[in-house]
């Protein structure tokens, strides 16, 4: 495994149906599930980009659930 510090390799953002986060290395294939969310670079920017984006932790799934149990009926 690289050190974190001297990490040459590329990395991609990804999310998953859930809008969920992740990094993903740029020459491996992705999981099913998963997609590039369009930010790629070293690991560190990736994560730094995640930390900015990803404000609610909850999957889609939880949020949305939520949300209509708190319509009036």
């Amino acid at each position: 495994m690289a050190d974190e510090s001297t990490d040459p390799r590329t990395y991609w953002v990804v999310r998953n149906d859930e809008e969920q986060y992740s990094i993903w290395l740029a020459d491996r294939e992705l999981p099913l599930g998963w997609h590039r969310e369009g930010k790629e670079g070293p690991k560190q920017d990736c994560l730094d980009h995640i930390d900015t984006v990803w404000t609610d932790m909850r999957p889609l799934s939880l949020r949305v659930r939520m949300e209509q149990e708190t319509r009036p009926a």
